[in-house]
């Protein structure tokens, strides 16, 4: 009976072994299985000395003795990581994974000759790795399951993903004697990877705020990122899964070896020149690439030239997620600004304004009545224009020309702070942030506005506009056209949906440089932008005011050197601020002594402008 035993045990213990290099995958350094091999019949020995191994497990192969100057850190990290010690599992990883020490440089049987060096999985830099060999105790973070760190205990419900000795190690998420176990995604992973299966073991979608700060993550579940189907190209080398949602959190961030170190973005390699590390992440599906089978609206190409986009972020100025909410200086411009990656949902219609579009949701954003007060989550798509656009400081126009700036009679301090212009103080105001009010005629306001070809009725007029209204790409698919929405980029100055000309003079009060008598109104026309809610004919006609036909078709002025395109912010200085009206001073002077004015229940104003007084 004890013979028989012993056979049974030899042959189980032999099928095992044959088949381990099946399991193994490319661990199995005996077998071509692994395009890095040795001479050796035996596959454990490369790893483990059953007799004579070193450290931990019966370690065969030499440790690595580096010391890893970047270690991973970021402005969110809760649990820093140390340098690995000698008792930690990974280093029986990084003894060949760090790249110091090759493979076949066994400890009990000497170093052997392998075919090839290994290139590929190095970790020489640990900055760009998800954290591992942590100082201990672990802390709790919004982000984390909870219960985690006060039981050791993951959300997983196979329990294979799991803290190793109360710390997170290579193994906790890997398990290097099977390659197979998640057949899609071949990393050696402890469980099936899929739809962020793995990552949600340790991070928890659950609203939860530690340490004043908010979870992340908690509006993951139901966002576009992790709900789509768009199948990705199988050549496009992400990996192995099929969709987006499947790939989930691979989509966006690589666990080893990121491009964007401190958040573990996916990003392009080379990266692209002149563009912060948070938006090239987006470059992957979002560049009209081949990334996925059915390309997405190529929202960078709005940024390529003769468009021009908003601008990217400074290198020394790039989003971080703890960043205040008003971002003090206007030349910060990343896709976290303004989207959210773990909240946001398709737009598959259109809604009214002011609210935010879905894309949007989850944004941060400033209230519109001081422009400071932060909004956690924005419910209208003002709130985060504002947080640029209103008392934010050091604002420039930079080395980007978006045309001509008018500088008007009654200004804030500040001329680049948009808010007085909408604010419910304005005389006179586009009803952006609040409704539309004047108790004057409009002869001229369209019922509906007109889709990009200047025909074809768009959105029916309502009581409010967004900034996108106006600010948008020129080809945006809302008002008809193919391309992205939003204020990513356009041909037009000011990133504006259409052409709208600012005209300008050598000196105020001259001719004006760049006049359009008798002017196009099409969509083609320099007053394109406010034909869309305009009828540009009653414009011109005495219905509106008798003198606009003399000053457009005459002299050629442009809407803007009467008109201010926000609002204006009050009365002052003679100027009382109905129908937007408040003078470009680029353009107009004063006539002789007499000071610029306006006043609408008088029917007058004093000023010079193209070399002709008027009084």
């Amino acid at each position: 009976m004890k013979r028989v035993g012993l056979a049974w045990i030899v042959l189980l213990a032999s099928q095992a072994w044959g088949q381990s290099g099946d399991v193994l995958g490319v661990h199995d350094l005996s077998t071509t299985a692994s395009p890095v091999r040795g001479t050796m019949s035996a596959s454990c020995l490369y790893c483990h000395a059953p007799h004579s191994g070193a450290n931990k497990a019966l370690w065969n192969q030499t440790l690595s003795v580096q010391n890893y100057t970047q270690l991973y850190t970021s402005d969110t990290i809760q649990n820093a990581e140390v340098q690995p010690t000698i008792d930690d599992r990974s280093t029986l990883c990084l003894s060949c994974h760090d790249g110091t020490v090759a493979p076949g440089q066994m400890i009990a049987y000497g170093p052997i000759t392998m075919s090839q060096p290994m290139s590929g999985g190095l970790m020489q830099r640990l900055d760009s790795s998800h954290p591992f060999s942590l100082r201990l105790p672990l802390k709790d973070a919004a982000n984390l399951v909870e219960g985690l760190v006060a039981t050791g205990t993951t959300a997983d419900n196979t329990q294979s993903v799991k803290l190793i000795n109360g710390n997170i190690e290579c193994n906790s998420c890997h398990n290097p004697h099977n390659q197979w176990t998640d057949k899609k995604s071949l990393n050696f992973l402890v469980r099936d990877g899929a739809n962020s299966s793995l990552c949600l073991s340790c991070h928890t979608t659950t609203p939860r705020t530690v340490n004043s700060r908010d979870n992340l993550l908690s509006r993951w579940t139901t966002s576009v990122h992790a709900q789509s189907q768009a199948v990705v190209n199988p050549g496009s080398g992400l990996g192995g899964y099929t969709s987006v949602a499947e790939f989930g959190c691979q989509s966006c961030h690589s666990m080893h070896n990121a491009g964007g170190a401190a958040d573990l973005l996916h990003n392009p390699t080379p990266p692209p020149p002149n563009i912060d590390t948070t938006s090239q992440s987006c470059f992957t599906c979002h560049n009209g690439s081949n990334s996925l089978l059915v390309a997405l609206p190529n929202v960078f190409g709005e940024y390529d030239a003769p468009k021009k986009g908003h601008p990217y972020a400074n290198v020394s100025n790039a989003h971080t997620a703890t960043e205040p909410t008003v971002l003090n200086q206007n030349r910060h411009t990343t896709c976290e600004d303004c989207h959210n990656s773990h909240a946001a949902q398709p737009t598959l219609a259109f809604g009214l304004p002011p609210g935010i579009r879905t894309s949007q949701i989850g944004v941060s954003g400033v209230s519109g009545v001081d422009g400071t007060t932060p909004i956690t989550a924005a419910v209208n798509q003002y709130e985060i224009c504002l947080r640029c656009h209103a008392t934010s400081t050091g604002k420039a126009t930079g080395s980007i020309d978006y045309g001509p700036l008018p500088r008007r009679a009654v200004a804030p301090p500040d001329p680049l702070n948009i808010l007085p212009d909408f604010a419910l103080t304005a005389t006179s105001t586009h009803p952006v942030m609040r409704d539309r009010f004047s108790s004057y005629p409009q002869p001229s306001l369209l019922p509906s506005m007109l889709n990009q070809d200047g025909i074809t009725a768009g959105r029916p007029m309502g009581i409010r506009l967004f900034c996108t209204d106006c600010h948008n790409s020129d080809d945006n698919r809302e008002f008809g056209g193919a391309g992205p929405n939003g204020p990513h980029g356009s041909r037009f100055n000011h990133i504006l949906e259409r052409r709208y000309e600012i005209s300008t003079a050598t000196t105020p009060g001259s001719n004006l440089l760049n006049a359009y008598p008798n002017p196009d109104l099409s969509v083609n026309g320099p007053y394109a932008m406010c034909a869309k809610c305009h009828n540009l004919s009653v414009v011109l006609s005495p219905a509106s005011f008798p003198l606009h036909d003399k000053h457009v078709n005459g002299i050629g002025a442009s809407c803007s050197v009467c008109h201010s395109a926000h609002g204006v912010m009050g009365a002052s200085g003679g100027i009382s601020g109905e129908r937007l009206v408040n003078f470009d001073l680029n353009v107009v002077a004063p006539n002789g002594t007499s000071p610029i004015s306006y006043n609408r229940a008088t029917a007058s104003c004093t000023l010079l402008c193209h070399g002709k007084g008027h009084n």
